[in-house]
């Protein structure tokens, strides 16, 4: 019982009975997956965020990134890429990781225009984010602002499945060990450049799919189940 309650197809239906007609009630209105649905059924959205902090309250979003995965195979063709224009000035210890500068991101798009797009294409689907408390909590904090209806999506976090593979093999982790960069060597995965939303994006769902087969090695055994971590 209590799992129904806290999962994310209740937490969905409860946000739908509430939600006003238009972006956020199209997007709430398509069930999720099962976490009993085969893996080779699944549609995944690898997603990635370039921000100006860490905080969603007070930080903005500078650029996102996203490729789908349909049935363990990433498919490039989805690849999607925006960057948002923001009042705010960037800060410079921002815009030396992610490369966007203030006359980048005067060039975007409002993230008026960018979140509809964005949720069209995630829903019904899972999300896949390497650490997603950055991706979960600037999407929810521009829904409720935007919106005022909560961002609910079923989450599979790649960072989470690599502190379960280190616990499974009795390995200890070491500062920078659950690093998305540092952790695809371990899979010998090519080497991308870093901070940029769509790469990001990319590399995660690569880093996914080597995690998948190390721990599902019969795909068309495996479930949602096994990933989810949210």
């Amino acid at each position: 019982m209590f799992e129904r309650l806290f999962s994310k197809q209740h937490q969905r239906k409860r946000a739908l009975a509430k939600a006003p007609a238009g972006v956020m009630r199209d997007y709430l209105t398509a069930p999720f997956p099962s976490s009993k649905t085969p893996c080779t059924e699944l549609e995944i959205v690898s997603l990635d965020l370039e921000t100006t902090g860490l905080k969603p309250k007070q930080d903005s979003i500078l650029s996102i990134g996203l490729v789908n995965i349909r049935a363990l195979q990433i498919h490039l063709d989805t690849a999607w890429h925006r960057v948002i224009r923001v009042e705010q000035q960037i800060p410079e210890s921002s815009a030396v990781i992610h490369q966007i500068t203030d006359d980048h991101a005067a060039a975007g798009i409002p993230l008026e225009e960018a979140l509809p797009q964005l949720l069209r294409q995630l829903s019904g689907k899972v999300m896949l984010a390497h650490y997603k408390s950055i991706e979960q909590n600037f999407l929810d904090a521009a829904c409720q602002r935007l919106y005022g209806t909560p961002f609910i999506i079923p989450i599979i976090d790649t960072l989470e499945l690599a502190q379960r593979l280190f616990a499974q093999r009795n390995h200890s982790i070491q500062p920078g060990d659950l690093r998305l960069f540092n952790l695809r060597p371990r899979y010998n995965l090519p080497h991308y450049k870093a901070h940029n939303a769509l790469s990001d994006a990319l590399a995660t769902a690569e880093l996914f799919l080597a995690m998948a087969a190390e721990m599902a090695p019969r795909p068309a055994q495996c479930r949602l189940d096994q990933f989810q971590t949210d």
